[in-house]
Parts: structure tokens; C-alpha cells; sequence
């Protein structure tokens, strides 16, 4: 969290500096609340409302957490709706008659509905630096939240103003090779949050032959990617992640390839949590990879299940856990309780070594409980796993489950090894889409359905 708002400092200009303490005493608010009062009202004019305006974000860059919580508890309290100006609004509205008082009134509306603290964003936004400085804003912001919900409102805003600055018309799709700047490739490394990139040498086979890496970037950001996806050429869709990450020989281009797997999709700001990058950006690239490899028809990913874990342990504990007959006897022979103490041990256990036996016995149930923790088990009506939310979200459809598809400890820790292909479909994205976020419904092939009914057997 710290490191976005170290990096992202708002530069001082000289003047005018506000020194503060770090954990922002009552004086230092009182002679604050003064010049946010200024900036908001632009006093003295836009250039002189601009210069406070980094004066105020300087400011912030030298608190403390404790004092950016007075900050963002500030904002919160004594820059929100005018609930007042409001009332009075919309009382004018209702006594205009005539149309053009009418469309003023509705005009003096929106302004009252504005919350004040959100010029003073908006000031933030204009300034050199200011989008960087507002991610960083928000994610700091972000984790104030989960202790003290009555910041929500700020993040409300927060958010709106990033979702206009960071319009899809304002992103640029760049595909990023061994050549792209150093700066931006050492952001690559940095960011990448699915599987780590281990040295420059590994960095470079993900953006060797058959491989492709495209990122988002923002005219004000330019060496500081929004959001990433790294992407392999193969000849079907892969199952194994560690062919994928191998690069070891030396490849070269594969004229049979045929499909666009998707093994990595990275976010890299918190501070745009929410503002949607992700299924824009895998459309794009199905498009532009259709347009440039006219073979490649068929366009996957090779996902983790990050939550798989955690709930099938909280399930086993809370008794939720039923096994079938053939199950008991793979795993402990005629002795129900047993079986569940057997599969409980490896499921919280370390990672087994690839072919033992305690691991082939769960092979059955485990593939059943993986399926069924994908298309059963709901947070509301969306799906419990974050990435098969994201992805089903985004119009996929839930196509395989692999069996120890990445066997090493962190794809233990993540999904108990294994990993899901979901399938775009790009003439059915829309429906899909649309099916799952206004029915709930998930889109998965006849495979992955008979793992769940094997549960019958």
C-alpha cells in the first residue's frame, strides 16, 4: 500500500508550502480546512485554486497513516452533500414552470448534488502528477475502509473521478516486447501478481517467440502499465502451467498454433480496484491477435482457483463435506470418518509430491469438490472464486478443470493444484455475460458438469 504513495508524491512547487505534522494535529486541520475552503470555492482564481490544490496533496504526502485517516475522515465529514442546497434545489425545480428557469433550476440541481470535496479531487486530477497521486490517494483510502465504513462516501468519488479519467477512449493498447523501455519492463516484474517473474531472463522468454504480453497505458502514465496480460501461442488449449513458464530452450514461432491462452492477467494499481480494465483488455487483444494471427481462433486462459482452499477447509470443519461410497473406498476403505480425516490431513497438509498415493486416492473427490466450488458456491449471486467471477463476468465459459495443472507449493497454497480453463467465445461473450450478471447463470462445457454429478454416483 505505502509504495504507490511514496512513488507517487505530488511534487511541490516552492510556493506556498504547508508543513505539517506527520499525524496532522488540530491546528495543522484547522489551517488545512482553510485552504481546502479556498481551493473548492476557487478564490483568487483557477491558477491560484490550482496551486493550493498541490499545496493540499504536498501536504498529504507527508503524513503518517494516522494522519491520512484524518485526512480522508475530514474530507468525509465536512465536504459531503449539502443536504441543505440540495432540498432547496430541488424545491426551485419543482416551482419552474417555464422551460428555461426549468432547465437552470436543473442545472443549480446538479451542481448542489455534487459533493463539495469533489472539486478538490477534481483539482487533484488537472494538476502534472495529479492521476498517479489520485490512485494512490484511493488506495490508501482503501485500506482505511475496512475499519471505518463512514469513508465510503470519499472512495464514491474517489472512484467516479478515476472511471472518467481512465475512460477506455483515453487507454492505449501497447504490446510490450523485449525492446519496450527498461522502466516499463521493470514495472512488468514488479507488478506482476500471478506468477512471479524470477529474473530478466524470465522476463524475457514471456516476451519471446510464442509468447505475447499487451498492457494498458494512460497518456499521463506512460511508463506505468494500468493492467497487463501475458499470453502463449499454442497448438490447443494448455493444460500445464509449467510448459507455459519454461524457458529454458530456445523457441521460435509455432506456424500450427491455433490458440491464445491467457496465462497471467495482472492488475497493477489497488487505487483502480473496480474501475473495469480487465474485460476490455482481453477482448482488445482477442481482436487484435484475430486481426495480426489469422490461425489463432480459439482464445483461453489457464487460471488459478486462489479460494479453493480456504473453503473447502472451512467446509470440511463446519461437517459440510459428503462423500460418495466410491470415494470412502479410494480413500479409506469402509470407513466413512476416516476418508474424511484422510482427505482433511492432505488438504491441509504441504504440497505431496507429484504421484503419491494419498494424492491419487482424493484425485476423484477433489476434481468433484473443485467443480462444484466453481459453479455452486456463490457470494449473492456471483460467483465465491474472484477469478472465475471475473472471467465469467466478462462472458467465458467455465471449460475445463485440470488435474495438477500447476504442482508447485504456491499452486498447492492457491487451488490445491489444480487450474480452470475458461473459453472465450467471442460470438457468445455478450450472452454469457449478460446471463451471468442478470441471472446468475454460469456458463460451463458438459465436462466440468459431470464432474459435479459424479457426486451421484
Amino acid at each position: 500500500m505505502v509504495r504507490y504513495v511514496r512513488r507517487w508524491r505530488l511534487p511541490g512547487d516552492g510556493n506556498d508550502p504547508l508543513a505539517v505534522t506527520p499525524e496532522l494535529s488540530e491546528p495543522d486541520i484547522r489551517r488545512l480546512r482553510r485552504l481546502i475552503e479556498d481551493c473548492i470555492d476557487g478564490r483568487g482564481g483557477e491558477a491560484a485554486a490550482r496551486r493550493k490544490a498541490r499545496t493540499i496533496g504536498t501536504a498529504f504526502s507527508t503524513l503518517n497513516a494516522a494522519g491520512r485517516r484524518r485526512f480522508f475522515e475530514l474530507l468525509a465529514a465536512s465536504y459531503d452533500d449539502d443536504t441543505e442546497a440540495i432540498d432547496e434545489a430541488m424545491e426551485t425545480v419543482y416551482r419552474a414552470h417555464n422551460p428555461e428557469d426549468r432547465r437552470q433550476a436543473i442545472d443549480e440541481l446538479r451542481r448542489a448534488l455534487e459533493p463539495r470535496r469533489e472539486r478538490l479531487l477534481r483539482r487533484f486530477a488537472g494538476l502534472d502528477g495529479g492521476l498517479p497521486f489520485l490512485i494512490g490517494l484511493r488506495e490508501d483510502l482503501l485500506g482505511h475502509i475496512a475499519t471505518d465504513p463512514a469513508l465510503a462516501p470519499v472512495d464514491r468519488d474517489l472512484k467516479r473521478i478515476l472511471e472518467h479519467w481512465f475512460d477506455v477512449a483515453l487507454l492505449r493498447l501497447e504490446r510490450l516486447t523485449w525492446n519496450t523501455s527498461a522502466a516499463l519492463l521493470e514495472r512488468l516484474i514488479e507488478y506482476e501478481a500471478v506468477h512471479a517473474i524470477e529474473s530478466w531472463d524470465d522476463l524475457k522468454g514471456r516476451l519471446g517467440p510464442g509468447r505475447r504480453c499487451y498492457a494498458f497505458l494512460h497518456p499521463a502514465m506512460p511508463d506505468d502499465p494500468l493492467i497487463f496480460v501475458e499470453v502463449a501461442l499454442t497448438e490447443g488449449i494448455a493444460t500445464f502451467l509449467p510448459v507455459l513458464l519454461d524457458h529454458t530452450e530456445q523457441r521460435v514461432e509455432n506456424p500450427e498454433a491455433d490458440t491464445a491462452v491467457f496465462y497471467s492477467i495482472s492488475n497493477c494499481h489497488q487505487g483502480l480496484a473496480g474501475v473495469s480494465l480487465g474485460d476490455l483488455l482481453i477482448k482488445s487483444v482477442a481482436e487484435q491477435l484475430s486481426r495480426e494471427l489469422p490461425n489463432i481462433n480459439t482464445f483461453a486462459t489457464l487460471s488459478p482457483l486462489p479460494g479453493l482452499r480456504r473453503w473447502l477447509e472451512h467446509a470440511l470443519d463446519g461437517g459440510r463435506i459428503t462423500l460418495t461410497p466410491s470415494e470412502v473406498d479410494a480413500l479409506s476403505p469402509g470407513d466413512p470418518e476416516a476418508a474424511l480425516g484422510a482427505l482433511a490431513a492432505l488438504v491441509r497438509g504441504p504440497a505431496p509430491a507429484p504421484g503419491d498415493p494419498a494424492l491419487e486416492a482424493a484425485r476423484p473427490v477433489l476434481l468433484r469438490l473443485g467443480a462444484e466450488y466453481l459453479l455452486h458456491q456463490r457470494s449473492d449471486t456471483r460467483a465465491l472464486d474472484p477469478v472465475a467471477h471475473f472471467h465469467l463476468a466478462n462472458g467465458a465459459v467455465v471449460d475445463a478443470l485440470n488435474w495438477q495443472a500447476n504442482p508447485s507449493a504456491a499452486g498447492w497454497e492457491r487451488g490445491l493444484g489444480m487450474m480452470v480453463n475458461y473459453r472465450y467465445r467471442l460470438r457468445q461473450i455478450e450472452r454469457n455475460h449478460d446471463r451471468y450478471l442478470d441471472e446468475g447463470e454460469i456458463t460451463a462445457s458438459d465436462n466440468v458438469r459431470r464432474l459435479v454429478a459424479s457426486d451421484q454416483s
